[in-house]
């Protein structure tokens, strides 16, 4: 036997490196010695980079940049495919949970860190960059990170604008004749499951303005400030910024569209890549993914119906074991998922839930193993 386990994390509960090996010790009280190739993964999302790590032979690099506040912290970015490949979170440089809920206030943060953390991976010499942009505390439309690229943003008087969200009230010209030179040299990809345009009723500042600090007169000024950004993009660089995904974290999606040349993908496709799972899926007998929550409908897009996805294409089944579903699976069978199990026993309040979750993923991924080990052994019987 030989069994894929590709699980994203169960937020807040397990990080997908121990799930896998929750699901992996599951496996092996059936079928102990089989081949089980674990593969943590994600979605683009905290915690992407350590989930690749742990499903790859990368190498983590530090790097000290600034804080969505301004102060210098420690990012890391890893470098995969010998040197070839980069993958990096803008939550390591200008996430949310860097910023104590007291001190959140999108006029302020930044994503020069985030930018500081791309330069430094450019400077490596790799060819392709991945970026995760979930989790952010910024709403600054990428100008912070701009600015750590090179390009010179300024006001009417040719000033430097400040950072965060308040520079894009004061945003008057682009000059990008310092642009980093390796930006036209590199593939970057970026990963966005999200839709949200930069303006509007559900662009960046009105749908996730709030969640970062954001005042209700914040909001509609920061609204009025990316529009005036992507008016300024569109004249000095020849660059359409407001599309679907360019409100995602903050902005950040369109800004690195803008300024980095950047291409907006499912996370999950990214997260794919760099580990090499399709090819680590073929010829699998089994495929095991999961995730915290699942529902028919919110899941795609998702790791797991993107692992699923493609291990249906290479027609290998697959079973997702899952902290708790929802609603019917019809259309998830229908993208590719051969069963779904929730790993609750009965009824119990969360902590309850959360506390076993371990021994709970242990004993459904016996239960999956067993089931395909009869429906295994009656196949051969039969032939």
């Amino acid at each position: 036997m030989r069994i894929v386990i590709a699980p994203d994390s169960f937020k807040d509960c397990l990080p997908a490196r121990e799930v896998a090996s929750a699901m992996a010790e599951g496996v092996r009280r059936i079928f102990p010695e089989s081949m089980i190739d674990s593969i943590p993964m994600a979605d683009g999302g905290q915690g992407t980079v350590d989930a690749v790590l742990s499903a790859t032979t990368g190498e983590r690099r530090m790097v000290r940049v600034t804080g969505p506040l301004g102060s210098p912290i420690d990012a890391s970015f890893a470098l995969l495919s010998q040197g070839k490949m980069a993958l990096m979170e803008m939550a390591s440089a200008s996430g949310l949970e860097l910023v104590p809920i007291e001190k959140r206030n999108p006029l302020r943060t930044t994503t020069l860190g985030t930018g500081e953390l791309l330069r430094a991976v450019l400077e490596t010499g790799v060819e392709h960059i991945l970026i995760g942009i979930g989790g952010s505390a910024t709403n600054d439309g990428g100008i912070g990170l701009a600015m750590a690229l090179g390009y010179r943003l300024m006001d009417d008087s040719g000033a430097s604008v400040p950072l965060g969200g308040e520079g894009l009230f004061r945003l008057a010209s682009i000059d990008s004749s310092s642009r980093h030179p390796r930006l036209s040299e590199v593939r970057i990809d970026v990963a966005c499951d999200v839709v949200n345009p930069l303006t509007g009723p559900t662009g960046a500042s009105v749908v996730y303005g709030p969640q970062k600090g954001a005042t209700p007169e914040m909001v509609a000024r920061l609204d009025e400030g990316m529009a005036r950004l992507a008016k300024i993009v569109e004249r000095d660089l020849g660059i359409e910024m407001d599309r679907p995904g360019a409100g995602a974290a903050g902005g950040l999606g369109g800004g690195l569209v803008a300024f980095a040349g950047a291409t907006l993908r499912r996370g999950v496709e990214i997260v794919i890549h760099a580990v090499g799972l399709e090819e680590r899926l073929v010829g699998a007998d089994l495929c095991l993914t999961g995730e915290g929550r699942m529902d028919g409908q919110s899941s795609f897009g998702k790791t797991a119906s993107g692992v699923a996805d493609l291990a249906q294409k290479l027609g290998v089944p697959t079973v997702a074991i899952v902290g708790s579903r929802s609603g019917p699976t019809t259309l998830l069978h229908e993208a590719g998922m051969t069963a779904v199990f929730d790993i609750t026993p009965g009824p119990m309040n969360l902590d309850q839930a959360l506390a076993d979750a371990r021994n709970n993923i242990v004993d459904m991924a016996e239960q999956v193993a067993r089931l395909f080990f009869a429906g295994t052994r009656q196949r051969k019987s039969r032939s």
